[in-house]
C-alpha cells in the first residue's frame, strides 16, 4: 500500500477509543488485504505484518465495528478520493473474507451499493433482504386475498411464494469454485 492510499484509508481505521494506540497499524492492514487477496489462512500471514492471531483479532476487531460497511459507503460515494478508490478491489476481498462475521449486514450493504465482488458468490446465490422483503408483501397480498375470495386465487400460488422465498433466501452453501475472483 502506498503512502498516499494509507493516508486516505487511515482516518476510516483509526480508533480514537480508550487504550494505548495500535502498535504497527499500517502492516496490520497490509496483511490483512494479504489474506483477503491470497484466500491463505491466517497462519500462512509473514511475520512483516505481526503475529497471525493479532492481526485476525484485529480484523474480526474492524469487522464488529462495521468498518467494511463504512469503506463500501465511502466507495460509493463519486467524491471518493482516487487513492482510496484504487484500495477497491482489496476492500472488497476483505468484505468477502469478512461477511462471515459481519453477516446480513454487509451482504445487504454490499448489494444494495453494487459491489458484488464483496459478495461470497453470485448474486443470485446469496441471500437477498430486499428481494425476499417484496416476495413477503406479495405473499401477504395473497393471504389476504384467499381470507376474502378462497376461489379467486390462483392454483399454486403459495408453492410459487414459497419457491421464490427460498431463492431469496440465497444458498446455504456456494461452491468454492464460484467465488469471486
Amino acid at each position: 500500500m502506498t503512502d498516499l492510499e494509507w493516508n486516505a484509508l487511515a482516518p476510516y481505521i483509526l480508533w480514537h477509543g480508550a487504550g494505548r494506540p495500535v502498535a504497527n497499524l499500517r502492516a496490520r492492514i497490509d496483511g490483512m488485504f494479504w489474506i483477503a487477496a491470497t484466500g491463505k489462512p491466517w497462519k500462512d500471514l509473514p511475520k512483516t505484518h505481526g503475529t497471525p492471531d493479532t492481526v485476525s483479532r484485529h480484523f474480526r476487531r474492524l469487522t464488529q465495528r462495521h468498518l467494511w460497511q463504512r469503506l463500501l459507503h465511502a466507495l460509493a460515494d463519486p467524491k471518493v478520493p482516487a487513492a482510496l478508490k484504487s484500495l477497491e478491489p482489496w476492500i472488497c476481498r476483505a468484505c468477502h473474507r469478512a461477511v462471515r462475521l459481519a453477516g446480513m449486514s454487509l451482504i445487504t450493504t454490499a448489494r444494495r451499493l453494487g459491489f458484488f465482488s464483496a459478495l461470497r458468490g453470485p448474486s443470485w446465490m446469496v441471500p437477498d433482504l430486499d428481494l425476499s422483503e417484496t416476495i413477503r408483501r406479495v405473499t401477504d397480498y395473497w393471504l389476504d386475498r384467499v381470507l376474502r375470495d378462497r376461489a379467486s386465487v390462483p392454483r399454486g400460488i403459495f408453492a410459487l411464494c414459497g419457491r421464490l422465498l427460498a431463492t431469496a433466501g440465497g444458498r446455504r452453501y456456494v461452491p468454492r469454485c464460484l467465488w469471486p475472483a
